[in-house]
């Protein structure tokens, strides 16, 4: 039972840099409470003292804010954070190393008894507010959303986001290293925010990065062209604009407007 405690306290210390120290982790973390009072629920749910196992648990509620039934199967080092509003079903089973965060809700689908709630593999993280719902798998590795709902299985370290919720990829491959190498030569890194999770924004400057990526492709062929035609002039290299020469006109140009002048003012 120690180990186990000290395993859990551990993996809070690594996974939560608010944590200070175990005497803090052990006296003020609800979602570490939550998981003592489970370990000793789901003992007394199997040896048959199953209303005893629900008092428990529904004090154990009282006092934490997650409600974890007494039939749900937990693994090791789970780490429920901040915890309010955490619900976990009946027949929940969630494996070694997973992440829970606050209104995570690990629900069923149907009232039919049998298998109903879904089940986590080792290392899933459920992001806060996120509903998963049904007899489906979760893979392990696997990341979900903030407030997704997701009612279908995910598989193996994929991610999913959004109501319903859906499987996203990062982009690969060498449309999406072209892309990338576009973007680096304009100044703009087009991934800056859509590493995990799509975004229309970047979807419309993706299209534009193909966009002048061919206009590229075309002008180089027209330039190559005309210069086999000995048509060189237009093709110049432009020269590099200096801001401080911009900048200094532009002040030029207010000082010649300053109301206080007599040019400028009125009736002179």
């Amino acid at each position: 039972m120690f180990a186990r405690l000290r395993e859990d306290v551990v993996c809070i210390l690594d996974r939560d840099p608010a944590a200070r120290n175990a005497f803090e982790i052990l006296t003020t973390y609800p979602g570490l409470h939550a998981v003592m009072a489970h370990r000793l629920t789901h003992r007394l749910w199997h040896a048959n003292f199953k209303w005893l196992a629900r008092v428990i648990a529904n004090m154990a509620r009282l006092f934490t804010g997650v409600e974890i039934h007494p039939g749900a199967s937990i693994g090791r080092r789970l780490f429920i954070d901040h915890g309010m509003g955490v619900v976990i079903g009946e027949t929940a089973v969630i494996g070694d190393d997973c992440t829970l965060y606050h209104g995570v809700t690990l629900g069923g689908t149907s009232w039919e008894k049998g298998k109903r709630h879904p089940t986590l593999g080792n290392d899933v993280v459920v992001g806060a507010g996120a509903k998963v719902l049904g007899p489906i798998e979760i893979g392990a590795g696997a990341r979900i959303g903030s407030n997704a709902v997701v009612n279908k299985s995910v598989k193996p370290g994929g991610t999913v986001v959004g109501v319903p919720g859906r499987l996203v990829e990062r982009p690969t491959g060498p449309e999406a290293e072209r892309r990338a190498n576009t973007a680096k030569r304009i100044g703009f890194d087009a991934y800056g925010a859509t590493r995990d999770t799509p975004d229309p924004v970047a979807h419309a400057v993706n299209c534009m990065l193909d966009h002048i990526h061919l206009m590229d492709k075309r002008l180089e062929a027209m330039a190559d062209a005309l210069e086999r035609q000995g048509i060189t002039d237009h093709f110049n290299r432009l020269p590099d604009l200096d801001v401080r020469e911009i900048d200094s006109t532009a002040d030029d140009g207010d000082a010649d407007k300053d109301p206080g002048s007599p040019a400028s003012t009125p009736g002179s």
